[in-house]
């Protein structure tokens, strides 16, 4: 299976943007979260890559921010 094709739920979402599920659904309505997958009519996933990506734009932006 390729890696960028990984879903992860919004739990797992949250866990590892150390984000409440809340906070997602915010940033969410904002445009500022990437958009998840429909799987079904009330469920929805997150392409873990896009999530990844989104983490480590926070983080170079902090930096470049500090700098």
């Amino acid at each position: 299976m390729d890696s960028d094709a990984v879903l992860i739920s919004i739990k797992e979402a949250a866990r590892i943007t150390s984000l409440s599920r809340t906070s997602i659904n915010e940033k969410r309505a904002a445009g500022l979260f990437p958009k998840p997958v429909a799987l079904g009519d009330k469920r929805i996933a997150f392409v873990r890559a896009e999530v990844v990506a989104w983490i480590n734009e926070r983080i170079a932006a902090s930096r470049s921010e500090a700098a």
